[in-house]
């Protein structure tokens, strides 16, 4: 299917590994220019040259922490006039209530509800100028089937989700499409992670919490970020115009529910 976005251009937030780097790839594939983030400068430029090489658009890379105003600041001046934004950053560590502190909830809202929220901010009144563009907000599927060791992302996450929900429908007119794409357990960095708080908690190895994991999910394995970028590409593509402020699950089936 040809999305009807080549020549497009994106900004892809925490794009050297993982979800963010399956979204850029499967971007790159539908012919968009691309401006890449992360922290690291080494693992983003390597993603950078491999989309290079292989598909042959326009990469710039940015390595600054996107959670700060200096780092949106370069981002957003390397790229002012996105056509397609793809809100992502790692989410904050796991633990219980008693383990959060009013710092920890600051960097939590910071990285997974006022970065993204600001982001978006700084690129719709270009979007709405030109009557057409694309926001896609990596969340989590914890939005909906909240994750009780993941407080801090069920919280934050849930306030992005709030204000998507609105702007959505107030940009929709101008051509701009918002949405979120919620991802369950995938096979990233991020959830090696989490497969490794597990293990030291229930006291096993990490193949045998990566195996009791994947056994719980309906599909019997976690995700394949490109998989998951390709389902992102598509909500970048021409064919989301009636798709407004909608919260997308892709989670292999995880959450049981008949509707919603």
């Amino acid at each position: 299917m040809d999305l009807g976005i080549k020549g497009r251009k994106a900004i892809v937030c925490a794009s050297s590994k993982g979800l963010g780097r399956g979204c850029a790839i499967k971007l790159a594939e539908a012919g968009v220019d691309l401006t890449l983030n992360a922290r690291s400068a080494g693992p983003l430029e390597e993603t950078a040259q491999y989309i290079r090489d292989t598909f042959g658009v326009n990469v710039q890379t940015v390595a600054v922490d996107i959670t700060t105003e200096e780092g949106r600041n370069k981002v957003l001046e390397a790229c002012p006039d996105a056509d397609i934004l793809v809100n992502n950053a790692g989410g904050p560590p796991p633990g219980v209530w008693s383990d959060w502190g009013q710092d920890e909830w600051q960097a939590a809202i910071q990285s997974n509800m006022l970065t993204p929220i600001l982001l978006a901010t700084a690129v719709l009144p270009g979007m709405i100028s030109r009557k057409w563009g694309r926001i896609v907000n990596i969340t989590s599927g914890s939005v909906k089937s909240p994750i009780a060791q993941l407080g801090l992302s069920n919280a934050a996450r849930a306030g992005l989700t709030g204000f998507v929900a609105g702007t959505a429908r107030q940009v929709a007119k101008d051509g701009v499409v918002m949405n979120n794409l919620l991802p369950g357990q995938h096979d990233t960095d991020r959830i090696g992670a989490l497969m490794g708080n597990r293990a030291k908690t229930e006291n096993i190895t990490l193949d045998e919490a990566r195996t009791r994991a994947q056994a719980a999910l309906p599909t019997g394995k976690f995700g394949d970020p490109l998989d998951f970028g390709a389902t992102c590409a598509f909500m970048c593509s021409e064919h989301v115009r009636f798709m407004i402020g909608q919260n997308v699950l892709l989670d292999g089936g995880a959450f049981n529910s008949t509707m919603g």
